[in-house]
């Protein structure tokens, strides 16, 4: 039995690789919401016809834009599952409402009001601020977002769950393309000149190509009902880890080869940048969620140690340019 699967945000980071797994999916039919309407196709209200028997998996694009609620009239017609991974990371606290926000709550309202059978809104876990959190599952840690995008996509949370939706909330994703995460901590490397030693703080990681199979197989599976589940790879990282693998294998800055976590402050102390990310760095962001993966048709891959070095070619070019 065919699916017809909608998914948003299809050609972002996370999105394309969402996309790229639904796509190999034998029994899915793949829409993508664009902004970007393909010359000749229909527009935001008109009726699509079904496709015919034996059309190609990929059902091509719907126009919408999660900014202009009215253009998402129709957009969930014929849909059996929505995969919403749209998120506006930068930008004014206007602008990322707009779009995480009210544009999620129309396009929701919109799967509601098709008969969409499943949502899933792939979050974050920065909807709960600044940890420590340690060991952490479902349900323990209050939402308390300090940023305005972590607060728009609390709230693009609040409005799929209200509709009996299933959220992810990964921690720090990371792979090729990856322009956040690795890229960040190559920032600090720079500003510390070195690595940080003995820092046993934990944090939450799954790689981005484990992660676009991980979400298709959660918006099938009948095992995972609506709420929140936590998606990393079981096994947390430590700072002193994971930045002394970025050091080894992306790139080398001069000066000492390490520095306690209390030099590392005072080295920050004149970047924004360099503080923010060595004050999440310091402290537990491990998310614990076990039952995520029991009865899930889908692995969590390799470790960060094992897995990172497939992305480090593209890392070094990236951060070449930086």
């Amino acid at each position: 039995m065919t699916v017809d699967l909608l998914i948003t945000g299809g050609t972002g980071f996370i999105g394309s690789r969402i996309t790229a797994a639904a796509r190999r999916h034998p029994d899915l039919r793949v829409r993508s919401l664009s902004r970007r309407t393909p010359a000749g196709s229909a527009g935001p209200g008109a009726t699509r016809a079904a496709p015919s028997p034996g059309a190609s998996p990929s059902a091509g694009t719907v126009p919408g834009d999660l900014a202009d609620p009215a253009s998402l009239r129709g957009s969930c017609a014929g849909v059996d599952v929505l995969v919403h991974c749209a998120s506006l990371i930068t930008g004014d606290a206007e602008s990322v409402a707009a779009v995480n926000d009210r544009g999620t709550k129309a396009l929701v309202g919109e799967a509601v009001r098709s008969g969409v059978r499943r949502i899933l809104y792939v979050s974050t876990a920065a909807v709960h601020g600044r940890g420590p959190f340690r060991g952490v599952r479902p349900g323990e840690a209050p939402v308390a977002p300090v940023s305005a995008t972590s607060r728009s996509r609390a709230a693009a949370e609040r409005h799929v769950l209200a509709a009996g939706g299933l959220v992810l909330r990964p921690h720090l994703v990371y792979g090729v393309g990856d322009r956040w995460v690795v890229p960040g901590l190559v920032g600090l490397l720079r500003e510390l000149s070195a690595t940080v030693a003995d820092c046993g703080a934990l944090h939450s990681m799954i790689d981005v190509d484990t992660l676009g199979r991980v979400v298709v197989a959660a918006a099938l599976s009948p095992a995972h009902g609506p709420g929140v589940h936590y998606v990393n790879h079981p096994d947390p990282v430590t700072t002193s880890e994971l930045l002394a693998a970025v050091r080894a294998q992306v790139e080398q800055p001069g000066g000492e080869t390490a520095v306690d976590v209390t030099t590392a402050y005072a080295r920050a102390a004149g970047s924004p940048r360099a503080l923010h990310h060595l004050g999440m760095l310091a402290v537990d962001h491990w998310f614990q969620d076990d039952a995520f993966w029991d009865g899930l048709d889908c692995s969590p891959g390799e470790p960060f140690l094992r897995a990172f070095p497939h992305a480090v070619p593209w890392y070094r070019s990236f951060v070449a340019t930086l």
